[in-house]
């Protein structure tokens, strides 16, 4: 649950920020090697995502959400599944929020 809401957030906050229709930062990306490079990328934890997503938009880049069948994970989010997963995850989202914004 807090996964889902921290998504919620953040497809808003992506929204007033780019004016993206995105629902979900999900884990599948396809771009040139290239261009993943030129947008010179800097967050190494949880923030890199978000922070491509942002970089991708600046750059014009057209950006589409296709939705994509999955079964259930098998084991536990390393990352939303704990208290401490979910404050980085949160923690470095805002940080790349702030370091984008203030551009």
């Amino acid at each position: 649950m807090p996964a889902r809401l921290a998504n919620l957030v953040l497809a808003r906050r992506l929204r007033g920020l780019t004016g993206l229709e995105l629902t979900d930062l999900g884990p599948m990306r396809a771009a040139s090697r290239r261009g993943w490079l030129d947008l010179a990328v800097v967050d190494r934890r949880s923030g890199w995502p978000l922070e491509q997503v942002l970089a991708a938009a600046a750059a014009s880049w057209r950006i589409a959400e296709v939705p994509v069948p999955y079964r259930p994970r098998t084991g536990r989010s390393k990352v939303t599944g704990t208290v401490r997963g979910t404050v980085i995850a949160i923690r470095d989202m805002t940080a790349v929020f702030d370091r984008l914004a203030a551009r």
